[in-house]
């Protein structure tokens, strides 16, 4: 499957172009990039952001912002687009962003995902029966992870190393069957 670039700004799209490494074809205007379906689109939000919608509804499409932000992130993502991050990110993001949405699966900018889980309200669930596989000492790690805490912070309020916080991090993971601290906290929400 092709890649379809498109951006106003020459230099968004070389970068992408050096990084991606794979057959891409560039669309130059707006009224030729509304007559795409079924391809697979990296897009500047800035470009056209007016007929994002449109876009979106007929195409798989990574929309990417120089300055990106929540609130646009969950706009283009209720249109339909599959993945939201950062312009100007580290190659490996980008890459991943693209295996990812050709999986059709979506992809979220890191630290969007953060602010998205924190944003879940918690429900009536017992969480003390989640966590009853856990230590003591495990559960108090097993909330603040899920408070999308670093292990440094959690070491600092629980007074114990973050390396002991890791490890701790890595048997909760383990005895409730999540990969990472977003499955924890939609595990506990």
């Amino acid at each position: 499957m092709n890649i379809i670039l498109y951006s106003d700004d020459i230099t968004l799209i070389q970068r992408w172009q050096e990084i991606i490494k794979k057959k891409i074809k560039i669309v130059e205007h707006i009224d030729e990039l509304l007559k795409i379906k079924d391809s697979f689109i990296i897009l500047n939000y800035n470009s056209c952001k007016n007929d994002l919608y449109n876009i979106v509804q007929k195409n798989q499409v990574l929309v990417l912002h120089r300055t990106p932000n929540i609130e646009t992130a969950k706009n283009v993502l209720s249109y339909g687009a599959k993945g939201y991050g950062n312009a100007l990110m580290k190659s490996h993001f980008l890459i991943s962003a693209i295996e990812t949405i050709k999986e059709n699966l979506i992809w979220l900018y890191p630290e969007f995902i953060t602010l998205l889980v924190k944003e879940i309200p918690t429900t009536n669930r017992d969480i003390d029966i989640k966590l009853n596989s856990l230590t003591q000492r495990e559960r108090e790690v097993a909330l603040l992870l899920s408070e999308a805490l670093t292990y440094q912070n959690i070491a600092e309020k629980l007074q114990i190393t973050s390396r002991t916080v890791k490890a701790h991090a890595t048997q909760i993971y383990f005895k409730l069957g999540v990969k990472d601290k977003l499955g924890l906290a939609l595990h506990l929400k």
